[in-house]
């Protein structure tokens, strides 16, 4: 039951001024207005946005799932199918993409240049390489030598007349020569009272030597 604050008159639910003194009534009676109140709906704006963030998460987690998947099955059948053979520096690496050879016998690498060594140049040991891969063929061997830098600088020169490409100064020569066959770097340079080349010939073999 609610009281009129002014005169403390009885009320009768839901009236809004005292039917005895008229003054207004300034609190909501008993038991009406709060029993009534009906729950706001929870808002669903947050939840959609949270549903797009997880199913977009989780395509992602998915996508890196089947990724890895695929590099390690690819990855596993490439191991599988390839094999190493080594005959002291020789190794023969055999994969489903081609074959790669590689070799540190500086007396072959020497020979497989295919190039006029300086007359009295001495070969570095542990400077001589050569690989294979598919038709591509990588040979490179470092040389020393007494004469000056000049001298083994124009012998080269001689030797590849139509160079493509030709630098020199006081204490370097490079010497870079291209054709359908093959290409040759020569880089000379001086070390001390020596004279330091290196050569590198890349040959790509034809289809009818295959």
């Amino acid at each position: 039951m609610a009281f009129c604050n002014s005169c403390g008159a009885n009320l009768t639910p839901g009236t809004k001024f005292c039917n005895k003194c008229g003054a207004a009534v300034t609190g909501a009676p008993v038991g009406s207005a709060a029993s009534t109140l009906t729950p706001a709906p929870a808002p669903t704006g947050g939840s959609s946005a949270l549903k797009i963030i997880l199913i977009v998460f989780a395509v992602i987690v998915v996508i890196g799932v089947l990724g890895i998947a695929t590099v390690s099955f690819v990855a596993y059948h490439f191991a599988k199918s390839t094999h190493v053979k080594q005959e002291g520096d020789h190794v023969r690496v055999e994969t489903p993409f081609g074959n790669v050879e590689t070799s540190k016998d500086a007396g072959q690498a020497a020979k497989d240049l295919n190039i006029e060594i300086y007359p009295g140049a001495e070969i570095q040991k542990n400077g001589a390489s050569s690989a294979s891969f598919g038709n591509i063929r990588t040979v490179s061997a470092n040389f020393e030598s007494s004469d000056s830098l000049d001298k083994v600088c124009t012998f080269y020169k001689s030797k590849f007349p139509g160079a493509m490409s030709t630098t020199s100064d006081q204490n370097h020569c490079t010497i870079v020569t291209n054709n359908t066959q093959n290409m040759v770097t020569i880089n000379i340079e001086a070390s001390g009272d020596k004279t330091k080349f290196q050569i590198t010939n890349v040959t790509k073999k034809s289809s009818s030597s295959d």
